[in-house]
């Protein structure tokens, strides 16, 4: 799921929120995410969290990735959190 934040935030203009089920779910979405932003020359700014495994943050400039595990994006809700966001298609994004 995406939410356009640039209305109400000044970290970034989307925030992109996902889970895997297991630690090694959770390390290979964050493995995908940095290969591709590498392949398309997109700077990664940070990324935190990662040795914990539970919540992970990726730092792009304009989206920031949120990569929980199941229990910690359920105790979280970033998606209640930000609730006056808009959600985002993501469908918009993906290159097929």
């Amino acid at each position: 799921m995406a939410l356009d934040v640039r209305e109400i935030s000044l970290l970034a203009d989307y925030f992109v929120i996902c889970s895997g089920n297991s630690e090694r779910q959770i390390n290979a979405i964050i493995d995908e995410v940095l290969d591709k932003e590498e392949e398309n020359q997109v700077e990664v700014r940070r990324v935190e969290g990662k040795d914990g495994g539970k919540w992970v943050l990726i730092d792009l400039g304009d989206v920031i990735v949120h990569v929980f595990n199941a229990s910690e994006r359920a105790f979280y809700n970033l998606e209640k959190l930000w609730s006056d966001a808009p959600l985002v298609d993501l469908n918009e994004w993906v290159v097929a």
